[in-house]
């Protein structure tokens, strides 16, 4: 999960099949469409609309927000007759042609959004059905249908069949499950960012360690959406959480659960430091990369590497604010998700609320809560005993006042 993705250059690095992910792209200060009625942000929306409108309506709805009709419409209307998203459907009164590049991110991404809002079950099995046709015979997906499998996008099309209650391990094409196509993409435990995952080998078959591709996959591989909720640290097997932390603590990456945890020690071993990845232009010094550092915070935090991840936050709490002002509604939705994966409200968000600035880039909401939604129980009580308990109350309270009154009428009539 990126603002890369509103990138033109993902969108040009999909179509020639590069092998890098794209780098993050300021916002165009000069539209070259007009902005949608119902969209969020007033930047081009031609290669993020979909995806940011997504993350916004997924952080909005995390946060206990109900977004407006008209920002959940705009996302439903984008969707093509056959279930899939392209990142912008300019025309949606026009029936989607070989033109219009559908991809599986901006479809998996909605999925999520509109799998959170409920009430979407035709949209988002549509969707569904749709990611399934074009899975690759790895297994896994590519940005576009028939493109070469990556580790961002099979994570979040993974993420997104678990949202929408598939169990990723039967979804299956030339007898491969997303869980065996992010395997691939899993570094072994020795030479350079032993145990991370790359994006996508190189021609030449060689694996390369990149955070934003870890940062996914670690989500992808423990079968968690973008929304993940913070986990217990579970050291098992070394029963020790300092060693389990470290690069040491690596063993074969053979099953998804054992290439996440991988995963996790090596952004780990990466925020140890600064507790910020880097981004590096070519020809430039090396630079913060606040959304990769966004991501990560939720993947160690799904992981239960829960001290990095609040010591990451806390760096974004005090450095990602204006970062998130210049790149826009995605922005501000990544570090929604981040507060949300390790317990933290994201209207106390250091000194900022980020939920208030993430609804005044789009329509005003419906309902705005006021504080940040109490966390699910792990038992198997739902809320509704809560509710019942309540409701039974306020009845007891209503006969207690009708007797009440019952009585003193009576007693006024006994008088002489």
């Amino acid at each position: 999960m990126n603002v890369r993705r509103s990138a033109a250059a993902l969108a040009a690095a999909a179509v020639i099949g590069a092998a890098t992910p794209a780098l993050a792209a300021s916002p165009s200060p000069t539209p070259s469409v007009a902005i949608p009625d119902g969209l969020y942000g007033t930047a081009d929306p031609t290669y993020d609309g979909v995806w940011r409108q997504s993350l916004a309506l997924l952080a909005q709805d995390t946060a206990g927000v109900v977004p407006a009709d008209r920002a959940v419409a705009w996302l439903t209307g984008q969707q093509c007759a056959n279930g899939a998203f392209a990142a912008f459907r300019p025309d949606p009164t026009k029936p989607c042609d070989a033109k219009l590049m559908v991809d599986t991110n901006s479809t998996a991404a909605a999925v999520q959004a509109l799998t959170a809002l409920g009430g979407h079950a035709a949209q988002t099995g549509k969707a569904v059905t749709w990611l399934k046709s074009v899975q690759n015979a790895d297994g896994g997906w590519g940005y576009n249908p028939g493109g070469p499998s990556d580790a961002n996008s099979t994570a979040v099309v993974t993420g997104a069949l678990v949202a929408a209650g598939e169990r990723p391990e039967q979804v299956v094409k030339g007898g491969k499950s997303p869980y065996d196509a992010l395997l691939t993409f899993a570094l072994p435990c020795t030479g350079d960012g032993a145990g991370a995952f790359a994006y996508q080998p190189d021609k030449q078959g060689k694996l390369t360690a990149n955070a934003d591709a870890t940062a996914a996959a670690v989500l992808g591989a423990l079968g968690q959406p973008l929304n993940a909720s913070p986990k217990k640290a579970d050291y098992a097997k070394k029963g020790d959480k300092k060693a389990d932390a470290t690069p040491s603590g690596c063993a074969a990456p053979t099953t998804p659960e054992q290439a996440a945890r991988n995963g996790a020690r090596y952004l780990s071993t990466a925020l140890a430091e600064d507790h910020h990845l880097v981004s590096a232009l070519p020809g430039a010094e090396n630079q913060p990369d606040y959304g990769n550092t966004a991501d990560a915070v939720v993947a160690l935090a799904a992981a239960g590497h829960t001290d990095e991840a609040s010591a990451a936050l806390h760096w974004l709490e005090a450095n990602a604010p204006q970062w998130a002002a210049q790149s826009g509604p995605a922005a501000y939705a990544q570090l929604v998700l981040a507060a949300h994966a390790t317990g933290t409200d994201p209207r106390a968000f250091g000194s900022t609320d980020l939920v208030r600035l993430l609804d005044a880039t789009g329509p005003a909401p419906k309902q705005t809560a006021t504080k940040k939604p109490e966390a699910s129980d792990a038992s198997d009580d739902d809320g509704s005993s809560t509710t019942l308990w309540v409701t039974v109350g306020a009845v007891v309270l209503v006969v207690l006042v009708a007797a009440a009154l019952f009585l003193a009428r009576a007693r006024r009539r006994q008088q002489p």
